[in-house]
C-alpha cells in the first residue's frame, strides 16, 4: 500500500476537529489526491460528512469495541487504492475508558497501533501564549504518541495568531496555519450531535466553504508531508458481526440512518446481498429476503408518517411470521406499541414488541455496552457477547411483557441489567452492535 495517514486530534470536543477534517478532505480531493476519512469512536454521523467531502465511503474505527486484528483489517481496506487517510479523533485525543491497554476507545490507541503522528487542532479563543502550555502537554504526555504539527483554530486577529503561534513554535511544535474565527464555518447540530450530511440542503456548498478556508489558512503541503506511510499488517474478520442472512432487507431513509459503514461493508464482503427499502415511503421489506434489519435513526421526527405507513406495518408483520426482524435503537422504538414524540403526541407503531417509548420524557443514555445475548437474533447466538454502545434520549415508558434480548454491562464490565426484548422471531434493543467480543 502507498497511502499516508495522519490523525487529527484536539484537547476536547468542540475544538473544530470535524470542520477542519472535512475541509481538509475536500481541499486534498480538489488537488487530485485520493483521500479518505476515518472517524474514531462510536460515531455513525461523521463518516457521512467524510463521504460527502471525498465522494468515497467513510469508516469508523473504535479501539474499545473492535479487537486489534479487526481494526487492522478495516483500516487496511480503507487504505487500499488511497493516497491519504485522515483519521478524525472523537472527543479529546486521549479520552477513553479505563481498561486493557490499547482498548480504551481513544484515538491515541490508533496512533500507537498504527504508528501514526497527530495533527493537533487547538481552539485558541480566550487564550494566547497559554496555548503553548497545552501544546507542550500534548507533546510530552505520552512519548509513544507523536505530535507532528499544530493548527490554530478560532483566532480573533493577526496579533492573536502571532502571540499563540510564536509561543507554540518556540517549544518545537510546527504551526501549519491559523483559521480565524468564523461562525459560518460551524456545522448544524441537533440532539444526537451534528445534523447528518444527507439532511443538510446545501452541504456540498458548505464543504466547499470549509475547503476554501483550509486552502487559505493552512499549509496543505506541510500537512501532507506530516502524514506517515500507513503500513498495516493484515488483520482478520474473526470478531466482525457476520451477516444475519444471505439477503438482508435493510430499512434506509430519513428515519433509519444509523448503521456503521463497516457493518454493511463486511456483510457485503462476506457474500450477503443487501436490499434497501423505505418505511417512510410505505414500503414493506421484500418477501424474498431472509432477514429484516431496522437500524437506528430519528423515528421521533417522522412518527406520524410511520404510524400512517400501513403497507410497511402490515408487510413487516407478515415478514416476521416466518423470518427474523431486528431493530436497533430507533428501529427498536418502531417495533414497539407506541412512540411518543417531542410534543407528547402518541403514535401507533408496529406492535411487534409490547413496549412503548417516549421522546418527550427524555433521559440521556450514552456509553459503551457489552451485551450477552439471551436469545438468538440477527446480532448473534445465545451466550454470545457483542460490543457496542447506546446513545439516545428516548426512554421506555411501558416495559411490556416481552422477555429481554440481552443482559448488558457498561464498558468496564459493570452490569446494567436486561435490555431490549424478543417475541417470536422479532428482537430489538437500544444497543447498537459494533463487533463481537
Amino acid at each position: 500500500m502507498t497511502a499516508r495517514a495522519l490523525i487529527i486530534g484536539a484537547p476536547r470536543s468542540g475544538s473544530g476537529k470535524t470542520s477542519v477534517t472535512i475541509g481538509l478532505l475536500r481541499a486534498f480531493q480538489r488537488r487530485g489526491i485520493k483521500v479518505r476519512g476515518i472517524k474514531t469512536g462510536p460515531d455513525y454521523i461523521d463518516p457521512g460528512f467524510h463521504e460527502a467531502a471525498t465522494r468515497l465511503p467513510g469508516l469508523n474505527l473504535d479501539s474499545w469495541a473492535m479487537a486489534p486484528d479487526l481494526l487492522r483489517h478495516l483500516a487496511r481496506g480503507q487504505a487500499e487504492d488511497a493516497d491519504l487517510i485522515l483519521i478524525e479523533s472523537a472527543m479529546g485525543l486521549f479520552d477513553g475508558i479505563l481498561g486493557e491497554p490499547g482498548r480504551s476507545g481513544a484515538a491515541s490507541d490508533l496512533a500507537r497501533l498504527f504508528g501514526l503522528p497527530v495533527l493537533l487542532v487547538l481552539d485558541v479563543s480566550g487564550q494566547s501564549q497559554t496555548a503553548a502550555a497545552v501544546a507542550c502537554g500534548f507533546m510530552h504526555y505520552d512519548p509513544t504518541v507523536k505530535m507532528a504539527a499544530c493548527v490554530l483554530n478560532r483566532a480573533g486577529s493577526e496579533r492573536h495568531r502571532k502571540l499563540s503561534g510564536d509561543a507554540i513554535s518556540a517549544i518545537g511544535l510546527p504551526v501549519v496555519g491559523t483559521i480565524l474565527r468564523d461562525p459560518t464555518l460551524t456545522l448544524p447540530e441537533r440532539h444526537l450531535g451534528l445534523v447528518q450530511a444527507s439532511e443538510h440542503p446545501q452541504m456540498d456548498a458548505h464543504i466547499d466553504r470549509l475547503a476554501d478556508a483550509m486552502e487559505q489558512s493552512l499549509d496543505l503541503d506541510a500537512i501532507f508531508e506530516a502524514a506517515r506511510p500507513f503500513d498495516i499488517a493484515s488483520g482478520t474478520t474473526e470478531k466482525a458481526l457476520p451477516p444475519p442472512g444471505q439477503r438482508i432487507a435493510l430499512a434506509e431513509d430519513a428515519a433509519f440512518t444509523f448503521l456503521y459503514p463497516h457493518i454493511k461493508r463486511e456483510w457485503h464482503a462476506m457474500g450477503a446481498e443487501i436490499v434497501h427499502f423505505s418505511p417512510l415511503a410505505d414500503e414493506a421489506p421484500p418477501a424474498d429476503c431472509d432477514v429484516c434489519w431496522l437500524p437506528g435513526g430519528y423515528p421521533e421526527l417522522h412518527a406520524g408518517r410511520l404510524a400512517a405507513a400501513d403497507t410497511f406495518k402490515t408487510g413487516l408483520k407478515t415478514f416476521s411470521e416466518t423470518k427474523p426482524v431486528h431493530g436497533e435503537c430507533g428501529g427498536y422504538m418502531v417495533l414497539g406499541e407506541r412512540l411518543e414524540d417531542a410534543d407528547g403526541v402518541s403514535h401507533t407503531m408496529t406492535g411487534l414488541l409490547s413496549h412503548s417509548t417516549s421522546f418527550s420524557k427524555r433521559k440521556m443514555n450514552l456509553g459503551y455496552r457489552q451485551a450477552r445475548l439471551m436469545r438468538e437474533s440477527a446480532i448473534g447466538k445465545i451466550g454470545d457477547v457483542v460490543r457496542g454502545h447506546e446513545f439516545h434520549y428516548a426512554r421506555v415508558i411501558e416495559a411490556g411483557t416481552d422477555q429481554p434480548l440481552a443482559m448488558i454491562a457498561d464498558g468496564r464490565g459493570d452490569e446494567i441489567g436486561p435490555s431490549g426484548g424478543f417475541r417470536g422471531r422479532v428482537t430489538g434493543t437500544f444497543f447498537h452492535a459494533i463487533a463481537r467480543d
